[in-house]
C-alpha cells in the first residue's frame, strides 16, 4: 500500500476523466482501494428500498469515489500542483512544488 499525498480536507482539482476541471473539499480517503469521495464531484444516483431510516424510500444522489491519480492538490491560489515533503523544524511536512509553500 502507497503512501497518499492526498488528506481528508484538502481542496483538489479533477485532472482527468469524465469530471474533467471540477474541484472540491475531499470528504474521505480509502488507501487501500487508492480512491477518495469528493465533495459535489462524481455524484450518483442511487435507488433505495424503503426503510425504518428511510421510510419514503426513492432515489438519492451521493458522491462515489473517485482515483486518486485522477484528483491534483491545489495551492491557495486555485492552481493544480504537485506535492513534495521536506523538513521543518524537526516535522515532516507537505509543500506545495509550484509556489514552494506549505500545504
Amino acid at each position: 500500500m502507497a503512501k497518499l499525498k492526498i488528506k481528508s480536507g484538502d481542496t483538489v482539482l479533477v485532472i482527468a476523466g469524465d469530471h474533467k476541471g471540477q474541484q472540491g473539499k475531499v470528504q474521505k480517503v480509502f488507501p487501500d482501494k487508492n480512491k477518495a469521495i469528493v465533495e459535489g464531484v462524481n455524484t450518483i444516483s442511487k435507488h433505495e428500498k424503503p426503510s425504518a431510516s428511510n421510510p419514503q424510500g426513492g432515489i438519492t444522489k451521493k458522491e462515489a469515489p473517485i482515483n486518486i491519480s485522477n484528483l491534483s492538490l491545489m495551492t491557495k491560489d486555485g492552481k493544480a500542483t504537485r506535492v513534495g515533503y521536506r523538513e521543518e523544524d524537526g516535522k515532516k511536512v507537505r509543500f506545495s512544488k509550484k509556489s514552494n509553500e506549505v500545504l
